[in-house]
């Protein structure tokens, strides 16, 4: 799927839940969260291999790949956290929305743990300490 064809999934579900709003705000809701989700579905389907080509280019330096599957799991979370809290904004739980964002934080914080204890380790050798 181009982007020209997840533009016009994008406008078509807005049309559709903006006349049905009126109507039945349930149902806008679900073609608004199902709308998202193919979209979403239609992306993820192109970052593999963007994520191959990473590793296909880290593996000739000497970065670590757990460097580099730390930061694809947190871009993972960010979108996915994202979509949620926007998904909960639209049903109009803003509240839900912000915990939302708030635990995609604390799962980033979770899981670049190891990399803020290896750089603390190289810090520390570093000045000798």
């Amino acid at each position: 799927m181009d982007i020209i064809a997840i533009c016009g999934l994008a406008v078509v579900a807005v049309v559709s839940a903006l006349v049905v709003k009126k109507h039945n705000p349930e149902t806008a809701l679900i073609i608004s969260i199902s709308a998202g989700i193919l979209i979403l579905l239609a992306v993820f389907g192109k970052i593999s291999p963007i994520s191959d080509e990473i590793r296909a280019l880290l593996q000739n330096t000497n970065i670590s790949s757990d460097y580099v599957t730390i930061l694809l799991k947190t871009l993972g979370i960010c979108f996915i956290c994202q979509f949620t809290a926007d998904s909960c904004k639209d049903a109009g739980e803003s509240a839900i929305a912000s915990k939302v964002e708030f635990a995609g934080r604390v799962a980033i914080l979770v899981i670049a743990l190891p990399l803020f204890e290896n750089i603390t380790r190289t810090a520390t050798s570093l000045i000798g300490g």
